[in-house]
């Protein structure tokens, strides 16, 4: 593994007080919120839909930029890190692997994050880049970014439809990462485990995935219980950043569909 490239939200990135800043913005109490974002997740929707069900038709990229026009919008910091963050990417990059973070969220995320001054080589949002997950061209960026072969190149996420399929769909390795409402109600799904090559349970399994043959091989256990591989198909997730395209839409539903297509 040459390059390893890893979402931002429920991957590096805890989202309690995203959701607990939406239900303050809105009035309700944080785990009226959560609930309904969980439903969100168990039927296959986009978690966003959570705040939709509470404001019918509601704007979610205008009320975002309501949010940030009354002093109420993202904030990011050290406490928002999952613990393993840290020292997993410090131990990629001292191992010789390039570690690109690349998720969907705002300019103002990417800031946010570079400002966290982590142990990457990159960090970029889909604001940034101006195309979000799913879409095809966010990770033909991805690809780009690696600067390796999307053989050598693992896309590392906790969300099916929006990181794991289109991640594979783009010739990239896949690893699905148990985390998260997406990452645990969905880890078992057979499209799942068909697709991902790796499943893990925290990013400090990834070190193993790119020791030397011999050190892998006498560390295989280590990798969580999956990680050895699903002898799948194998090579061959934040705030609203802007309007959804109808192209990302249409792959975002066209993923879902297909990917869990025997619970929906």
């Amino acid at each position: 593994m040459e390059t390893i490239v890893l979402g931002i939200g429920e991957t590096l990135v805890r989202d309690d007080r995203r959701w607990s800043s939406w239900a303050d913005w809105l009035g309700v109490p944080p785990h009226t919120l959560s609930a309904l974002v969980g439903a969100a997740v168990a039927q296959g929707h986009d978690a966003t839909d959570a705040l939709r069900t509470l404001r019918p038709g509601m704007d979610v990229e205008a009320a975002y930029r309501a949010r940030s026009a009354a002093g109420r919008g993202e904030h990011l910091d050290e406490s928002d890190l999952y613990q393993d963050v840290r020292p997993a990417l410090g131990e990629l990059r001292a191992a010789g692997v390039r570690v690109v973070v690349a998720g969907n969220g705002s300019a103002r995320a990417g800031e946010l994050l570079r400002a966290l001054d982590l142990p990457a080589d990159l960090v970029v949002t889909s604001a940034e880049w101006g195309v979000r997950k799913p879409d095809p061209e966010f990770f033909a960026r991805v690809a780009e970014a690696a600067e390796a072969p999307p053989a050598a190149t693992l896309y590392v996420g906790d969300h099916p439809a929006d990181d794991l399929f289109p991640a594979a769909a783009a010739g990239l390795r896949t690893a699905h990462l148990r985390r998260g409402p997406y990452g645990h109600w969905w880890a078992d799904h057979p499209d799942v485990v068909e697709t991902a090559e790796f499943r893990i349970d925290a990013l400090t399994e990834l070190v193993a995935l790119v020791r030397p043959p011999g050190a892998e091989a006498a560390g295989a256990g280590a990798v969580g219980s999956d990680a050895e591989g699903t002898g799948g198909e194998g090579p061959g997730e934040e705030e609203a950043d802007g309007e959804e395209t109808d192209a990302a839409g249409a792959a975002r539903e066209g993923a879902r569909r297909g990917a869990l297509r025997s619970v929906r």
